[in-house]
């Protein structure tokens, strides 16, 4: 579903490869959105345990973030409104890499070991994330998303009109589950089978 959204012709036709296929599910589904979901559970787990941990306040690297997700959330609602697919879809990926890109920089591993309260304010944040990235894709991948909101124990589906709002829903001590793993990869094995078994024969 993913790749056939995500690669919507918006002129023409849209060429299919399984090799295209497979990097694409690898790349947008596994190293982006299940890596961050992957790590910040992981690591809020294994050092706060799995409640919504409490202390630190946002400073400016929070603030960007935010300011920077809500104008591509306002991107990708416009896209959605004027069912540009594809174009949806970029945003979307673009909204994914931008949790990453925080949580690399953050690097709440390393603030634990000095400032463990900024990094429960990082860890904080990032389960958030994983609530809204789950709102946000439900377009695109509704299983996927019904997954992230059962790891995070929530039932709450509301769109982002207030991305700080947003991001305050799940509150300190809410619990969580670690989720098992959201994508898993495409080996070269699989694709070569699938692309034997579903090849289809020449007239």
């Amino acid at each position: 579903r993913w790749w056939l959204l995500s690669h919507a012709p918006e002129s023409g036709d849209s060429e299919f490869t399984w090799e295209n296929f497979q990097t694409s599910v690898n790349k947008d589904l596994a190293d982006v959105l299940g890596n961050f979901v992957s790590r910040i559970t992981k690591f809020c787990r294994s050092k706060f345990g799995e409640a919504v941990p409490e202390g630190g306040e946002y400073g400016p690297d929070e603030t960007a973030l935010i300011a920077a997700l809500a104008t591509r959330i306002r991107a990708y609602e416009g896209f959605m409104e004027a069912m540009e697919v594809r174009k949806s879809a970029n945003e979307l990926r673009a909204i994914w890499s931008l949790g990453n890109e925080y949580l690399q920089s953050a690097a709440p591993w390393s603030s634990f070991k000095t400032e463990p309260e900024k990094a429960a304010m990082q860890v904080r944040l990032g389960l958030n994330l994983i609530r809204l990235y789950a709102v946000l894709s439900a377009p695109f991948i509704p299983f996927a998303a019904d997954a992230m909101l059962t790891a995070m124990r929530s039932d709450n589906r509301d769109w982002p009109d207030d991305v700080a709002a947003a991001l305050d829903i799940l509150s300190p001590g809410h619990g969580f589950h670690t989720p098992e793993v959201l994508f898993a990869k495409i080996s070269d094995d699989s694709r070569e089978e699938w692309q034997q078994r579903f090849q289809g024969t020449r007239a």
